[in-house]
């Protein structure tokens, strides 16, 4: 009779076999390390990448739904259940599209009569959209009296064919009721056109032309990521309708999506399953023993002193194991203890410091869970964050945050006092109290203790002290990942402590990235990291590079209610800067006209800010270099440059932020300096 091992030995032979006989249908000669680069242009589109495909990029480098037409040179063309739609923009960012139906485009006729329809697990229906129904090969009734504001003509087989255009849900138009239409086509416009086009028909081929939105969602995601992380870049075999992975010119050894993985997955399983339902047996007879052994002792027991010698293990080593935070309740509870080197409170003790969590207590709500206001016994002011979930992303997400702050220390980082055990009932984090708010607060007026939007010299150095502490992170080998101004606090003399780490990850020396699905919050998140998912210390700055905008701006990292284009502040803040309209950009509060040195000093945070948004993570500045430029720019505020506005006039056209390149030598501040020192010497 077989042993279980020789059993499982048989199994995996059999896999190997049928695995290493695998083959994967690609075109002949295909060359697989065209994929390995990471973005391509389209037409008029430009830095596309995974899972888009088209132009330079070949087919098997994507999913087929992705593949885009290039042919024409104009814009790229993406086929979508049969119906073809020019790509008029690209977020791959928030994974949206703005389509126009190609025959469509500058064209209210069509002999394509089919709807356009987004309800696939692919592609669905963005937001801001509004149904508009074309009805062609229109029959007018003897009753229409005068001529309908949405008619229009189309020709067909030589002959002109009435036709109409209805805004909204079908049908809800008394025209309706007097014509007979043999077809017609839904297709989606923007809403905000949908009010102008009812009140002016004629602008029917423009709003047409502006398309509308879409959201898409690659279904082959997490193959993807699994590839990433293994080193390869991801592919698509689409005659055997599956991902692939690509290390170099040849397939990955292991592809994260292949069938074969999951024949392998299923074998195995079965051998796991038959390995668990042994184990569980042996479990049941060793417990049996153990009660049986347990209950002899008691006996014993009555008769014996208790121990003294058991207490929690204090432990400052950070490699311990979510597995470890995760074990049995039945443990003591010690009077004190520490985890990972920081105190651990009882839930107790923190529910009588919030006042039983009361609300009045709270500080703040983010997307882990909410920050309470509290008082230790020992008269300790804290906030105490508690975690909405204990679930094991949750866990693992507090594990992280307790390891990090307990090994950093620095002036602009928040300290972390402690937490609660691993046994407690919630998961709560025990900070310093910091009683001034957020940096958002205050620059979108939040703030009950400011009594203004904060004077530019308070947001220099909130600049500064903001890049200090991250220069300390990624010296540290830590990405923080979630630089935001939320996660920004001031103290009562407005000095900066970075907080919120939950999202941190360590980042070694010795390697060039991490692989990992983006995470972050949107409007801060590194573009090339979502294109990529390669997590490296230029996110941070990326992020840092939002946060120097919304210093200069006093406007928020995302807001839908501004311009289409402008919704994304980074990208605002890039055509601004390109455009020389940094004028209409600064917040006037700060002085950018009347004062010299402020102006001067705004312009070269604003350049240092157009260096860490741009796309390509190579081209950003290190935090130490962000640090020394900052560190320049604050010690130029003095009477030196104070003086020179009382003898020099300024002229207007210096006043305007130059174009800018990102590998420029010369930076802005140069330029000024230089410039005024000419100026002040004649």
């Amino acid at each position: 009779m077989l042993s279980l091992s020789s059993t499982t030995t048989i199994i995996t032979a059999t896999i190997l076999v049928f695995y290493l006989h695998h083959t994967t249908s690609l075109p002949p000669h295909a060359q697989l390390s065209t994929c390995h680069v990471t973005s391509f242009n389209c037409g008029t589109i430009t830095n596309l990448s995974y899972p888009f495909t088209g132009g330079d990029r070949p087919s098997f480098c994507g999913p087929p739904q992705f593949h885009l037409n290039c042919q024409n040179g104009i814009v790229p063309e993406l086929i979508i259940s049969s119906v073809s739609y020019r790509v008029i923009h690209v977020n791959s960012e928030a994974h949206t599209l703005n389509l126009a139906r190609l025959d469509l485009w500058n064209e209210t006729c069509t002999n394509v009569y089919v709807n356009s329809t987004f309800d696939g697990p692919t592609f669905s229906y963005g937001s801001g959209n509004q149904n508009l129904t074309l009805f062609y090969e229109c029959e007018a009734s003897s009753r229409i009296t005068e001529t309908p504001e949405n008619l229009f003509h189309c020709w067909s087989n030589g002959d002109k064919n009435n036709s109409y255009s209805l805004v909204g849900p079908f049908p809800l138009d008394p025209i309706l009721e007097v014509v007979e239409c043999d077809e017609h086509v839904k297709v989606p416009i923007l809403i905000e056109l949908a009010d102008r086009l009812v009140k002016n028909r004629s602008l029917l081929g423009e709003v047409l032309m502006k398309g509308f939105n879409v959201n898409y969602m690659n279904p082959y995601e997490t193959e993807c990521f699994e590839c990433l992380a293994s080193g390869g870049v991801c592919g698509f075999d689409s005659d055997n309708d599956e991902p692939i992975c690509i290390c170099g010119d040849q397939l990955c050894a292991t592809p994260g999506s292949s069938k074969v993985a999951v024949a392998i997955g299923a074998s195995v399983g079965a051998v796991g399953a038959l390995v668990v339902i042994l184990g569980c047996v042996y479990f049941v007879l060793q417990r049996r023993r153990k009660i049986a052994y347990n209950k002899q002792r008691s006996s014993m027991d009555l008769f014996m002193p208790p121990s003294s010698g058991d207490t929690f293990a204090s432990t400052t080593n950070t490699s311990q194991s979510l597995s470890s935070y995760q074990s049995s309740n039945t443990d003591p509870m010690p009077p004190r203890s520490n985890y990972f080197g920081v105190q651990v409170f009882t839930y107790e003790e923190l529910e009588e410091a919030t006042k039983n969590f009361d609300s009045s207590k709270e500080l703040g709500e983010g997307g882990f869970g909410t920050v309470y206001k509290g008082e230790l016994k020992d008269g300790r002011v804290v906030a105490v964050k508690r975690h909405y979930e204990s679930n094991s992303r949750r866990i693992e997400q507090f594990m992280n945050e307790v390891q990090i702050l307990a090994r950093l220390r620095h002036k602009s980082l928040v300290t972390l006092f402690g937490c609660t055990h691993r046994h407690s009932r919630e998961l709560l984090l025990v900070y310093e109290f910091i009683p001034n708010g957020t940096v958002a607060d205050h620059l979108q007026g939040r703030s009950t203790k400011s009594t203004n939007l904060l004077p530019w010299p308070i947001r220099l150095n909130i600049a500064v002290e903001t890049a200090e502490a991250l220069a300390y992170l990624h010296a540290k080998g830590v990405i923080h990942r979630d630089v935001k101004t939320n996660n920004i606090l001031l103290d009562d003399n407005f000095r900066v402590k970075v907080a919120d780490f939950g999202l941190s990850r360590d980042f070694p020396n010795h390697v060039t990235h991490v692989s990992t699905a983006p995470q972050g919050t949107p409007g801060y998140v590194d573009p090339e990291y979502y294109q990529s998912y390669q997590l490296t210390d230029k996110s941070d700055v990326y992020s840092f590079g939002v946060v120097l905008v919304e210093l200069i701006s006093s406007l928020q990292a995302v807001d839908i209610n501004r311009n289409r284009s402008d919704v994304n502040l980074a990208n605002m803040a890039i055509n601004k800067i390109q455009n020389q309209e940094l004028l209409e950009f600064v917040d006037p509060y700060l002085g950018f006209e009347r004062d010299y040195a402020i102006r001067r000093m705004t312009t070269g945070v604003a350049e240092l800010a157009f260096r860490c948004l741009q796309q390509e993570r190579e081209i950003r500045p290190s935090m130490n270099e962000v640090v020394e430029i900052l560190r320049g720019i604050n010690s130029s505020d003095g009477l030196g440059a104070r003086e020179e506005t009382k003898v020099l006039e300024v002229r207007t056209d210096e006043a305007i932020l130059l174009k800018v390149s990102p590998v420029s030598p010369d930076s802005v501040v140069d330029k000024w300096v230089s410039g005024s020192s000419v100026s002040n010497s004649s």
